[in-house]
């Protein structure tokens, strides 16, 4: 294909040629569906080099915090290969998420259990696949860890104080200062070793005095858990970091909270410092291509003072257009309106064409399946292609609402974030198992100057 590196054998990207673009490989994979006359109308492209520089500036900024990605926000096979050689830990939330991170060769050392209601089997299975490392937050998951997880070490998690609004995930999960003595209590009376703190301020708080506060109270966790005979070593600070407007940019963060770090808990303590972004890593790197399939045009009402019901000016109408993912789908998170999809149209409208108001709606005929409410658009047809950038966090579970499974994700790579991956130390000799990249299949090619290889360039 015309702007791809030819690889001999199968690697989790496509490594791009220096002048192909994004926009190419959205081209290519367009021009196969109209080809091919495939069904699956909807797919993503991945850049896994977004994913490399977005680990590069984690290490720039966040120089003293280990990251543990949150594999429940995109659990592409591409995505945790590539944040497994870059040494990134992993935060998952249920069994099936520990068997893809450690069938990609992560050891039980860099993963940690943070579901907060974890089901007795799946608590078993963490034991027998070695997994200590484990959240908890009330007298009752603690119990069951005691009773199915003898070797279990606790992250204690705490609630957060949120000054901007009272939240209900403020209310469900985490322990409040009087909470966390008792727990620490049970926890020495059960046996149960407890090893460090963990909060996770919500991306979508936007205050940072979430965070002043969340760094005084694991403080004060660490101090009673040493008045019980623990000597907790980990403090966790969560997720929440990304770089959509309107959210906490990671430099403002790290700003806010060193100081505080440096108070409560400084380096010559010991204590590990993680952290668990999951949408910083991913969100930016996945673009969704999304297919017209059905439209219907309405006259554009409204009503005057009188209550009249009068056309409007001019007498244009209001486009309705049915795309093939939705609610149910790829924009689940439009529900709770975490997801602000802004359609980018792949074919380049004439300029002067007139635009109209309009809205996308998934395929469902659901009256919740909205996906646009609002938008100025030209006239589409049945079978034009629309694009929808910083698409990549909680976006693939569940994707494609015909077939209720994964639309199929296209991995790519610049050839110069290639280089450029190499340079800060993602080597063949330390990527991970099945990392498709090895010495055996990887051969420059001395006249060009790049791996001379073929790639498959589809993730589940």
């Amino acid at each position: 294909m015309k702007g791809f590196v030819e690889l001999e054998e199968s690697y989790p990207f496509d490594l791009l040629e220096e002048k192909t673009t994004l926009n190419d490989v959205i081209d290519n994979r367009i021009r196969e569906h109209t080809v091919e006359q495939t069904e699956r109308n909807a797919f993503f492209v991945a850049d896994l080099g977004n994913v490399v520089k977005k680990n590069i500036r984690w290490k720039n900024v966040m120089t003293h915090v280990k990251p543990f990605y949150t594999v429940k926000c995109n659990s592409s096979h591409s995505v945790i290969e590539v944040l497994a050689g870059l040494g990134t830990g992993f935060a998952c939330a249920n069994k099936n998420e520990i068997t893809l991170v450690q069938s990609l060769g992560v050891t039980s050392e860099n993963i940690i259990y943070t579901n907060p209601c974890k089901q007795i089997s799946q608590i078993k299975y963490a034991a027998k696949k070695g997994i200590n490392i484990m959240s908890c937050d009330n007298s009752v998951e603690l119990l069951k860890i005691a009773r199915n997880h003898r070797s279990a070490e606790l992250l204690i998690d705490i609630a957060i104080a949120d000054s901007c609004e009272e939240n209900e995930m403020s209310l469900k999960f985490g322990a409040t200062l009087k909470d966390c003595r008792h727990l620490l209590e049970s926890a020495k009376e059960l046996g149960v070793q407890v090893v460090g703190v963990r909060f996770h301020v919500p991306s979508s708080s936007g205050n940072m005095e979430a965070y002043l506060h969340a760094l005084a109270d694991a403080r004060c966790v660490f101090d009673m858990a040493a008045e019980f005979g623990f000597n907790m070593n980990i403090l966790d600070i969560g997720g929440g970091f990304s770089e959509t407007d309107g959210e906490l940019e990671l430099e403002k963060v790290c700003d806010e909270i060193d100081p505080l770090l440096d108070i409560y808990f400084p380096s010559e303590s010991g204590i590990k410092i993680i952290a668990e972004p999951g949408s910083y890593y991913v969100n930016s790197a996945f673009t969704l291509a999304v297919n017209i399939v059905a439209k219907k045009a309405v006259a554009r009402d409204s009503q005057d003072q009188s209550g009249v019901v009068v056309s409007s000016v001019n007498d244009e109408p209001f486009f309705i257009y049915y795309i093939s993912d939705g609610v149910y789908g790829s924009f689940a998170n439009s529900l709770y309106g975490t997801v602000n999809a802004i359609p980018i149209l792949h074919k380049k409208p004439n300029s002067g064409e007139p635009v109209f108001a309009s809205s996308l709606w998934g395929p469902s005929c659901d009256g919740l399946d909205q996906v646009v409410e609002h938008c100025l658009l030209p006239e589409l047809s049945v079978g034009d292609w629309v694009i929808f950038e910083n698409m990549g966090a909680y976006t693939l579970e569940q994707s494609a609402f015909s077939e209720l499974e994964r639309l199929p994700v296209y991995c790519v790579m610049s050839i110069n974030d290639w280089y450029w991956m190499q340079e800060v130390g993602l080597t063949l000799e330390t990527s991970v198992k099945n990392f498709s990249c090895v010495p055996s299949c990887f051969q420059l090619n001395q006249e060009e100057g790049f791996p001379a290889a073929s790639l498959s360039g589809i993730s589940a």
